[in-house]
């Protein structure tokens, strides 16, 4: 353990301990203790039980909703715990939130729509955080436009990279965009299973149009050859009719399977109508929002858990040591 890790205190909410405590552990760390209280009326007390004064201070906190703790009491609670460690003397305080809720809603598509992300950037900063880690937001352009503070993205692209290219080694294989929207992430992923498999692969996307709530279209562009698996990647599955949709249009379009990828599933809802669709060969997932995720499903629901990433993220930061290998390839060697 460095000097840096030594001083640091990495503290995550009940709701959040089991991951946090997953990411400490491959950062080198240990939970700090914290006091949390609840009260009849809905109101909260969390008090840190170790001197943060001097110390680098991390919170842990993933903002995707569960029927117990909704996303804006976790956003509070997140806040809260900020400005508490920042009042008792952290002399760096840090939010890792590795699922950031209301980022997709980061601009204006209707009149006196409200612009969710800039707001929710307020928040954080008027805290006393310094710094922000997140992984795979919607859109990283609008997230640096909001944040004022320092703001690293990480992204399990490469994770799932190396799961699908083990998983492919031997196989046709192309990636597709549920949307035109999902194509920069997708031709990504593409580029970097392409290193890892040594060839060329096709890359497509599905034509999506909205309107009045309604979703139609459904035509395949980039899908050259028939008989090939496809891996349809998004970032976010909320009611999974996005990715069912694509599925049905890949087969229709000639794919001898579909493979759903997904970083985020803040609702469990959607992951069980996907896993229900005959459509979707399997669907793999990462476990960003904390959700224990059961074995079983007959083997259909893959996880690829995001705790390595964010440790190694974690340790790095605090070494001083780059960010950028996280984001081109996985595993990344620990001297890099």
């Amino acid at each position: 353990m460095s000097a840096a890790t030594s001083a640091a205190a990495f503290f995550a909410p009940g709701e959040s301990r089991e991951a946090g405590g997953a990411v400490a552990g491959q950062a080198g760390l240990e939970l700090a203790a914290l006091e949390e209280r609840e009260f009849e009326d809905g109101e909260f007390k969390l008090r840190p039980l170790e001197s943060v004064r001097g110390r680098t201070a991390i919170v842990y906190q993933s903002l995707a909703g569960s029927p117990d703790v909704p996303a804006s009491q976790r956003l509070v609670r997140l806040l809260f715990l900020v400005a508490n460690l920042r009042d008792n003397g952290a002399k760096h305080r840090v939010a890792v939130v590795p699922y950031l809720a209301y980022a997709r809603k980061d601009r204006r598509t209707q009149l006196r729509d409200p612009v969710y992300t800039r707001y929710v950037a307020e928040l954080v900063e008027a805290a006393g955080t310094q710094r922000l880690v997140t992984l795979d937001v919607h859109n990283t352009a609008a997230l640096d436009n909001a944040y004022r503070i320092p703001v690293d993205h990480l992204s399990a692209l490469p994770m799932l990279a190396d799961h699908f290219a083990r998983r492919f080694a031997e196989a046709d294989v192309a990636v597709a965009s549920p949307d035109v929207g999902g194509v920069k992430r997708a031709q990504l992923f593409r580029e970097m299973l392409e290193r890892k498999l040594g060839r060329d692969i096709d890359l497509a996307f599905v034509e999506k149009r909205r309107a009045g709530g309604e979703v139609s279209g459904g035509t395949v562009v980039g899908l050259h050859r028939r008989g090939t698996s496809v891996i349809v990647l998004d970032d976010l599955c909320a009611t999974g009719g996005t990715l069912i949709r694509a599925a049905e249009a890949c087969l229709a379009a000639g794919a001898a399977a579909v493979h759903a990828a997904v970083v985020h599933v803040p609702w469990r809802p959607g992951v069980e109508k996907v896993l229900a669709a005959e459509a979707i060969a399997s669907f793999t997932v990462t476990d960003s929002v904390g959700l224990p995720w059961a074995a079983g499903n007959g083997g259909k629901l893959e996880c690829v858990p995001v705790a390595p990433l964010i440790g190694a993220a974690v340790a790095r930061m605090l070494d001083g040591r780059p960010l950028a290998p996280l984001l081109e390839r996985w595993p990344v060697a620990g001297d890099e």
